[in-house]
Parts: structure tokens; sequence; C-alpha cells
């Protein structure tokens, strides 16, 4: 699955001389929380959040009195505020590369781009809605959770067993475990019954971790 299955496209954007009222109120209407800021040659320059015009505020340690500090803020701009550079995405990239990127940067949103042009934007609900999918959360069956040898074909003794015994995958997902000679592996399946999974992985060599009907 990649980016541009799962991003919304055509995002809500800013330029950076718009003031935080005016982001603010384009959140609230648009019922969003993240602009992507362009210049105005429409190029990205940044990206505003909800919590950067909430943390735009001044310290408890100023002087300015409730009026003054009203007029600075109404006119504070977004390029102000707003954090740059962006990370970015290409729409073509896949949707684990786009999770590894927002865990090693520390944020929610990654903007997509198709060259120079903003095309769309991707958060951690889109990524979370994506992996349900390819999990195949929402199917009934069995998932089994077992650790087996890392060799080639491996898993199409898995995969024939069940077709023998009618079931059928749904998902299938691997890790690695500390034996770099071995992996973890995630099977859901329908058709199959209990008995019927463990017998395959025991047959196929596996350790059963876990298994349950889903």
């Amino acid at each position: 699955m990649l980016v541009k299955d799962v991003m919304t496209r055509n995002p809500i954007t800013i330029t950076g001389d718009r003031t935080l009222p005016e982001a603010k109120d384009l959140m609230m209407k648009n019922d969003i929380t993240k602009l992507p800021v362009l210049d105005k040659s429409g190029q990205l320059i940044g990206i505003i959040t909800g919590n950067d015009i909430k943390n735009s505020g001044p310290s408890d340690a100023t002087t300015l009195d409730m009026f003054e500090l009203s007029y600075l803020l109404n006119k504070m701009t977004v390029s102000k505020v707003m954090v740059s550079p962006v990370v970015t995405v290409s729409e073509n990239e896949t949707v684990e590369e786009a999770a590894r990127l927002m865990l090693d940067y520390d944020i929610g949103s990654l903007v997509v781009k198709r060259d120079e042009l903003v095309v769309g934007i991707v958060t951690e609900s889109d990524l979370f809605k994506a992996f349900i999918s390819m999990f195949g959360t929402r199917h009934a069956g069995v998932r089994a959770t077992f650790v087996m040898g890392d060799k080639p074909g491996a898993l199409s003794v898995i995969s024939k067993s069940l077709a023998d015994k009618n079931g059928n995958i749904v998902s299938l997902v691997t890790a690695d475990v500390e034996d770099a000679g071995k992996r973890k592996v995630t099977l859901r399946a329908s058709g199959i019954e209990l008995d019927d999974m463990k017998s395959i992985v025991a047959d196929a060599g596996g350790t059963l971790e876990d298994i349950r009907r889903v």
C-alpha cells in the first residue's frame, strides 16, 4: 500500500503572511489541525498545527498588558510560528516508510509532494487505518504468532498446508527476532480451525507463541 492510497488529497493550505487568528479560524472551519504553509508562488515553506498556535502565546513573565498582548497576537503571522523545514514524503512511497519517518522525526504527519507540488497530507490516523486494513483486522478467522526458520520455501509449506485444508490467508507479517536465522510470523487465516492451525505450524517446524480465534 502506498501513501497516495491513504493520504488526504488536495489539503487545505495557508500562506505565511496570514495571521494566527486566520489560521486558527481556517482549521476550525475545516475540522483540521494541520496546515501546510506555502509562499506566494505555491512552494512549501513550512507547516503549522493547532498546538503551534496554542503554544505561541507569551510567557508568564511578560510585562505587556492584556490589550497589548491581544494586539500582538492578532498581528503575528503564520511564518513566525510555523515549523520549517518540513519533513515530506512522495505520494509513491510505501506506508511503512511513511510510518518510519514519523517515528524517527517524532511527528504526527507528513506533507505529501509530487515533485515540488503539494498534493496531500498523511497523518498517524491515516496510517492506523491502513495497517488495520493490511492486517485484515476486520476479518474473522484464526490468528497465530510463531517463530520459524528463515529459509527459502518455509512459508510456502504453511500456505500449501492451509490450502489443503481449505484455509485462506488473510494477512501475513514477519518480524525480526534475536536469532538472525529465524523470523517471527503473524498469520491470520479464515476457513481454518484452531487445532488445524496448530498442526500446520508444528509440521512446518514453527514454535507457536500465540493462537486465538478472532
